[in-house]
């Protein structure tokens, strides 16, 4: 058997159904998804223990954020709020809504697996963010919620079937928790304990290697936080959702980009003469569609904030080749993050790559409502194929940072890792 992923069974730390109002009001979407003031607030009068206390607790500083995330954490195992599960175990993790499905196993990842080129990341990491999420994990001592990677079950080797049978068998069963969120999905969780289904799982994903299709920060946290703990402690190991996109592709959307300081007016002055630019009609829907539309021909941006909706398309090819760099594949130059960052946020419009200037906002509507209370610019990408994501990961190349959203991502909160 040669190298692959090393998926470990854990005890699911868990919210106990009776001591809340219900599984659904304390789950959240990931940290990085939820919409801030709105949906935070949202998610924290919707129950007191609502996870969001835990992944963003809200204080003046980050020091203090943290401190009052451990207390939490520690008030609730002590009043029984969560409780671990008494045996070691993987997790098969359902999501359903409508016709789409999506099954997958919940588990500890050996983070040896990182140098080995067996886990692939696709994008660059802003290292605030890592800082950040560092600080959390560190003063809470848990993985409060887990990476969305994916896999193949026909790459590589193929050995005697193992993972997919389990999965398959084991949600035929009862499951320990069933509940449904207000965006409509039902969710699913069952525990694998028996050892042979265990070494069946372990066996097969012994042989694959996985791409991080969301949690690129969380998974540089763990890998700066495994560095801090000398070999071997839990810290060696990272909760993740592992999904097998053969039998259950996932779906590929853009993050977009809000521009606080930079008004549309601007942006499109700064613009004129290197870049196509026509006004398209609304709603939203439509504007999308031209956007994917002339996508599909090249570089491609929808602007708006102003009301309207402005299509820029069609960039000077001098420029392109002046402002991107040529030491990486052709794939990833003619890429719109790409495009976006080299030629327009940094030659054109000068705008930084902080906080204080852009917010990377997964949610379209929210993208574009959030302009337009700011007076700002909403920057609306059309999404990467995920065929062309993992080409470029297998070459080693990372795509700009909150290049892809991928999903549907697994929901905050329905089981947790400890690490004491």
């Amino acid at each position: 058997m040669r190298d692959g992923l090393r998926l470990m069974p854990f005890h699911g730390l868990r919210y106990v159904p009776e001591r809340v109002g219900s599984l659904a009001a304390v789950t959240s979407p990931p940290y990085d998804v939820v919409v801030r003031p709105d949906g935070l607030h949202h998610l924290e009068s919707a129950d007191p223990h609502n996870i969001v206390r835990l992944i963003l607790p809200q204080a003046d500083t980050s020091d203090a954020r943290n401190e009052q995330a451990a207390r939490t954490l520690h008030d609730w195992l002590a009043a029984g709020i969560l409780s671990a599960d008494p045996e070691p175990a993987l997790y098969v993790y359902e999501q359903r809504k409508g016709d789409m499905l999506q099954r997958g196993v919940i588990g500890a990842l050996a983070l040896s697996t990182a140098d080995a080129g067996i886990v692939l990341p696709h994008e660059d990491v802003m290292p605030h963010v890592v800082t950040d999420r560092a600080g959390l994990m560190r003063a809470t001592s848990a993985n409060l919620e887990p990476l969305l990677l994916t896999y193949r079950s026909d790459d590589g080797d193929t050995p005697v079937p193992g993972a997919a049978e389990v999965v398959e068998a084991t949600a035929s069963l009862p499951p320990l928790l069933c509940t449904t969120t207000e965006d409509g999905f039902r969710h699913r969780l069952w525990a694998i304990t028996d050892p042979v289904d265990l070494a069946a799982v372990t066996a097969d994903l012994g042989h694959r290697q996985a791409l991080i299709a969301d949690g690129h920060h969380r998974w540089a946290t763990y890998l700066r936080l495994q560095e801090e703990h000398p070999s071997p402690t839990p810290w060696d190991f990272g909760l993740v959702l592992l999904v097998d996109t053969v039998r259950y592709p996932l779906q590929v959307r853009a993050i977009h980009r809000m521009l606080r300081r930079l008004p549309v007016t601007e942006a499109l002055a700064a613009l004129e003469g290197v870049f196509r630019i026509r006004q398209v009609d609304g709603p939203l829907s439509a504007a999308l569609a031209a956007l994917g539309e002339a996508s599909a021909l090249g570089n491609a941006f929808l602007l708006t904030g102003d009301g309207r909706f402005h299509l820029v398309s069609d960039p000077d090819p001098a420029l392109i080749d002046r402002t991107v760099r040529h030491d990486r594949p052709e794939a990833w130059r003619r890429l719109d993050a790409t495009v976006l960052h080299a030629t327009l946020l940094d030659t054109l419009w000068h705008v930084p790559d902080s906080p204080e200037h852009i917010v990377y906002i997964h949610d379209t509507e929210a993208t574009v409502d959030m302009a337009e209370r700011s007076g700002g610019t909403a920057v609306l990408l059309h999404p990467v194929r995920e065929e062309v994501v993992r080409e470029l990961a297998r070459q080693g190349v990372t795509m700009p940072r909150k290049s892809t959203s991928f999903g549907p991502k697994p929901a905050t909160g329905l089981v947790l890792r400890s690490l004491h």
